[in-house]
């Protein structure tokens, strides 16, 4: 049986230990999360959500978003702001910068972006940051899946002006809720108070990201590679030279085969096959089986392998 994601076995410790108010979780992690993204500045939320909340609170100008491979949350969030809403082209989710040289936009405008596209590849960063800051364009990047990175290229707070995470299940900081953002401009906290004070947490939350923070590296690594052993054994999947946490087949089929592959791969929730065209992946036919959401004793190549075996028998 496959497993989803649950909090370990330390860190249901380590929150365990945080209810009792013996010490103070949130500074701790707040240190942490500084230290990992770089920023001077970090704040821990309610959920992921509320962390966009606050970011584009932040914003002056227009909010521009991908075509695909994103957050539906962007949106929504940007909607119930009265934010302007600038749609950008995108390579099957991946950002080309240039793209948006034929945009009209505002001053003090941002885009925001997740650490990989669609969950199968990363972002360029680089290019991303080098062609908003010569542009007065604010970056903020959606890290859930990108913090701890060991190249230093996602969730880095040298390339993106502010950064977010979901620290829910079954993500890769792995604690059932929260979350957080972090920046090294401080107008940003300064201009969203509102938003702050609606953003609640807790000292066990916290004692939860503070746990899963130490390990964080080599838990994405672990996934980088269990999603590359997949990529590399079917043919036709999207980006398959990009690092991902996820794998996307383009199919005329994909709702059958999908279909197929839940019944074949038995798991304990639903989640681990999902169906294309969706916004959060791309937008056109296509399975996406889901690596990140798998617990890390189910990323052995013996699991990966059975998995590999069905998608191709299907395929």
């Amino acid at each position: 049986m496959f497993k989803f994601k649950t909090p370990s076995k330390k860190t249901l410790e380590i929150m365990a230990e945080a209810a009792k108010g013996n010490e103070d979780y949130e500074a701790k992690c707040i240190e942490k999360i500084r230290r990992l993204t770089s920023h001077e500045e970090a704040k821990i939320t309610s959920s992921g959500n509320n962390s966009i909340f606050i970011a584009l609170s932040a914003i002056e100008g227009d909010i521009i978003i991908p075509d695909q491979g994103g957050w539906h949350g962007f949106k929504q969030i940007a909607k119930f702001l009265n934010k302007n809403i600038i749609t950008l082209k995108t390579d099957l989710g991946l950002i080309n910068p240039e793209y948006m040289d034929d945009l009209e936009i505002e001053d003090n405008s941002a885009l925001i972006f997740t650490s990989f596209a669609g969950y199968t590849a990363e972002q360029d960063t680089k290019a991303i940051s080098k062609y908003c800051k010569c542009n007065g364009i604010i970056t903020i990047e959606d890290a859930s899946a990108g913090i701890g990175d060991k190249q230093n290229l996602l969730g880095n707070g040298n390339y993106s002006d502010i950064i977010i995470a979901s620290t829910g299940s079954p993500k890769i900081i792995n604690v059932g809720s929260g979350g957080f953002i972090s920046s090294s401009d401080s107008e940003i906290f300064k201009r969203t108070s509102l938003p702050q004070k609606l953003s609640k947490t807790s000292q066990i939350v916290c004692g939860g990201i503070c746990s899963e923070l130490e390990n964080v590296t080599e838990k994405l690594e672990v996934s980088l590679n269990a999603t590359e052993h997949v990529k590399n054994n079917i043919d036709n999947t999207i980006h398959a030279d990009k690092r991902g946490v996820n794998v996307i087949i383009p199919h005329a089929n994909a709702k059958e085969i999908s279909w197929n592959l839940k019944k074949s791969l038995p798991i304990d929730r639903s989640g681990f096959i999902t169906t294309c065209p969706n916004y959060n992946r791309i937008k056109q036919k296509a399975i996406a089986v889901e690596i990140k959401n798998l617990d890390y004793d189910c990323l052995k190549e013996e699991y990966l392998d059975k998995i590999i075996e069905e998608i191709n028998n299907q395929l």
